[in-house]
């Protein structure tokens, strides 16, 4: 006998999970934005900049500490030099050093991000470099994250007796027709996801392309992780969630309205994807409840997975994949 009432508690509390994360997870790629603050290594002056910065690490007491640490308590043992008379100011004596070498002289952003040094310290830019994670590890925190979550849901349905049917696969539902019904969906849902995109861009709701470009890989191995490993277990477990058990397990289970149930999936999908950002909220939300209702017309878990799978697969083929080739 299914335990309908513990299984819904148990799907709420890991909807409520799923949400922590992508708070989390929009946290994390809107601090590796940072990045875009800092001057490329081909900026002028660059090369001369990071050289003098290196050499200055080593040979100045007073900006290291015992463990080669930044200490600006040292600033009172050692003061920074008065402006000599003939040489003029420090910043002054390091333009002409910069001209005497043939580099260009520092920008006036360099200059005025320390007075006391008047430069960075190195290990600022090392800090802020470090902060953004790297494509890699995006890719096995989804996958492993989402993968986890998922294992836990079907855990939970065998563990309280809840038929697969309930979640729209049964044998009759899985079949080649509904696959090539996916498809189809998929291409129509993609089409109208980029028109939303766009949309939404031109009303300032931003782009939504911050986490694409973060997950995008660059090489064709990690294409081929992004689109065998990564995203199926992304579009197989949101579906299992936010079709299958919000929708289908609560409207068998407790005789409420499927059309009900897609609403409030909806809205808990649309959340799932504040990493997206506003435009990524609305628009997911929108795509959300179409799933769903192709979920109800149907009654097929395969249909609503395959259809999100592509539309997730061709947005990163088409925006990050062809992107760099015709750059």
């Amino acid at each position: 006998m299914p335990d309908w009432a513990t299984f819904a508690a148990f799907a709420g509390l890991v909807t409520s999970a799923l949400l922590l994360l992508s708070h989390a997870s929009r946290g994390v790629v809107s601090d590796g934005d940072h990045d875009d603050r800092r001057p490329p290594s081909n900026a002028p002056g660059a090369a001369h900049r990071s050289a003098e910065l290196r050499a200055d690490v080593r040979t100045n007491p007073r900006d290291t500490g015992p463990n080669g640490e930044y200490d600006r308590r040292s600033d009172a043992a050692y003061p920074s030099p008065e402006p000599s008379v003939e040489g003029g100011s420090e910043a002054d004596t390091e333009a002409d050093t910069c001209a005497t070498e043939g580099a260009e002289t520092p920008s006036e952003e360099f200059v005025a991000a320390d007075p006391r040094r008047n430069r960075p310290h190195p290990s600022d830019a090392d800090a802020t470099a470090d902060a953004s994670p790297s494509t890699a590890l995006l890719l096995v925190n989804v996958a492993v994250s989402q993968g986890l979550f998922a294992l836990l849901l079907l855990g939970g349905a065998w563990f309280w007796n809840v038929p697969a049917r309930a979640f729209g696969a049964g044998v009759e539902t899985l079949t080649p027709w509904h696959a090539l019904v996916g498809v189809g969906f998929g291409v129509v849902l993609y089409a109208a996801n980029e028109l939303g995109s766009a949309v939404g861009e031109r009303f300032g709701l931003g782009d939504g392309e911050e986490l694409r470009e973060a997950l995008a890989p660059e090489t064709p191995f990690g294409w081929a992780v992004l689109l065998l490993g990564v995203l199926p277990i992304i579009a197989g477990f949101e579906e299992l969630l936010f079709r299958g058990a919000l929708v289908g397990v609560i409207s068998a289970g407790f005789d409420v309205s499927p059309w009900a149930m897609a609403v409030v999936s909806s809205v808990g999908f649309a959340l799932g994807h504040g990493a997206q950002g506003r435009i990524g909220v609305v628009v997911t939300g929108v795509l959300g409840f179409v799933l769903a209702a192709g979920f109800v017309l149907t009654g097929s878990l395969l249909v609503v997975f395959v259809a999100h799978y592509l539309v997730n697969a061709l947005e990163f083929v088409v925006h990050e994949g062809f992107a760099e080739r015709t750059t």
